[in-house]
């Protein structure tokens, strides 16, 4: 990391003030000086990288390094840069008003010659003099900045992050020729593990990193030990420490209700190519959600084997777009099943979502309405009849893996009832799989075993479009 150049890029807005030029004295980064282990990351962005991930293990500075070399791009390139958290919460404790373990704030990182007026406290967001906006935002509110430009992006504990964040994101950084930075440390093989085995397989456009505290020494013996046999009395096992600071991917989420059973599906092989057997029909499991997120699993029945062959997931649409989703599938349909809330009426029609349903041609049945746990057991005892079709349910597979329980800061205890965030609608339409699941319905045959074959070379045909074109 350099000084600041004596020059600065002026900015025309009227959020800026023309031809700053900061003080020839102040130096970038302030208050910061690189770890050595921390240094090839930063010179990996400064070389020309548009894509990092950090894995690193707890403690080793993660935070500190992101967010100066988001200070540093801010000062090189006029725009604006969002540091992401899991929630919005977290992002204002931790970094908005969180400090170092010496007392050193976060923010003072920003030199204070640097800001124009006053931080917005409110919305988390501050703007330097050249023009650029930093704001910290939550993956559980991504929604809210909808509309903006970012030209450079933390995302900080990926692996607990909605990955919908970064897919709505990525595309909006990649016309901008905008960065993002991931850090975290692992929580199982799930979107961020996917994202480690893209990054490593692509070292051309990414810079991918793990460092563990064997790499980095950055904590005494003395105290990695106390840590591991307070985390061994409290959990029974050192799986945390080695998530926490040997960068384990193959330990599973702490307090994750299906870890046991999902690692046994992978260890038995049922995860991988699960075509669709066009003879049968496709029942399809749904959770309508909260915050307009809408999930669907998709299975065969084969005996007493359930095929997971497909699984659909989104926000912002009502049902007749999920609907039309099902129809464009091609799929010869069997069930359709939702919660009781599908019966909700709504105040200003009087028509529930199960009626508009029927009249886009989907007609619903209704799962059982059991307590949550007897839920979650009953998910528990049906994973050893299922098979996952690795591609098309790997969403769906991550919210299995990232369903968990609350965990009581207090107490130091996990509670027996989910912690609620993106992976919460995805767990509970395999719960509404699992509680409807009738095994007198073995995804019937089609009554026709053509139909099949005679949509599909019906929808493949050429067409007339009217203009003398077939298309």
């Amino acid at each position: 990391m350099s000084d600041l150049p004596g020059n600065a890029i002026v900015s025309d807005e009227p959020t800026s003030i023309p031809g700053f030029v900061p003080p020839p004295s102040l130096r970038i980064p302030h208050h910061f000086e690189p770890r050595p282990y921390q240094v090839p990351l930063l010179a990996a962005m400064d070389s020309g990288y548009k894509r990092a991930i950090q894995v690193w293990h707890r403690r080793a500075g993660k935070e500190k390094a992101a967010l100066n070399l988001c200070i540093k791009k801010m000062l090189e390139r006029v725009g604006s840069y969002f540091y992401a958290f899991p929630e919005l919460a977290q992002g204002r404790k931790i970094l908005w008003d969180g400090a170092d373990k010496d007392g050193f704030r976060f923010l003072d990182h920003f030199p204070k010659e640097l800001i124009l007026g006053k931080p917005n406290d409110t919305e988390m967001k501050l703007r330097f003099k050249n023009g650029s906006l930093f704001q910290v935002v939550g993956s559980d509110r991504y929604n809210s900045v909808v509309g903006t430009n970012p030209v450079g992006m933390v995302l900080s504990e990926y692996s607990l992050q909605d990955p919908a964040c970064y897919g709505y994101f990525r595309p909006i950084l990649a016309e901008n020729d905008g960065w993002a930075l991931f850090n975290y440390t692992p929580r199982g093989e799930n979107h961020a593990y996917d994202l480690w085995e893209l990054a490593k397989a692509d070292p051309e456009h990414w810079f991918a990193e793990m460092l563990t505290v064997d790499d980095t020494k950055a904590v005494k013996p003395e105290v990695l030990e106390q840590e591991r046999r307070e985390i061994i009395r409290l959990y029974g096992n050192d799986a945390l420490y080695q998530q926490e600071y040997h960068c384990s991917f193959s330990v599973p989420i702490s307090g994750a209700y299906y870890a046991e059973q999902l690692q046994q599906v992978y260890a038995d092989g049922r995860v991988g190519a699960v075509p669709h057997e066009p003879r049968l029909t496709v029942d399809t499991w749904w959770d309508l959600g909260i915050n307009d997120r809408m999930c669907v699993w998709f299975t065969q029945s084969v005996g007493q084997e359930l095929r997971v062959i497909d699984y659909l997931e989104g926000t912002g649409q009502g049902l007749p777009f999920y609907i039309a989703k099902l129809k464009e599938k091609g799929y010869i349909y069997g069930k359709h099943t939702a919660p009781h809330d599908i019966e909700v009426r709504e105040l200003t029609n009087g028509k529930s979502r199960r009626d508009t349903a029927a009249t886009l041609g989907i007609q619903f049945g209704v799962a059982p309405r059991l307590p949550l746990i007897d839920g979650i057991d009953a998910c528990r005892a049906l994973f050893s009849k299922c098979w996952f079709d690795k591609e098309k349910t790997s969403m769906g597979m991550n919210a299995l893996k990232n369903y968990r329980k609350q965990y009581d800061e207090k107490r130091k205890t996990y509670l027996n009832q989910p912690y609620h965030d993106w992976s919460s609608n995805g767990a509970d339409a395999f719960r509404t799989l699992a509680v409807a699941l009738d095994y007198k319905h073995r995804g019937l045959p089609t009554k026709d075993a053509d139909k099949y074959e005679r949509a599909r070379r019906e929808r493949e045909r050429p067409r007339d479009d009217g203009m003398g074109m077939l298309g």
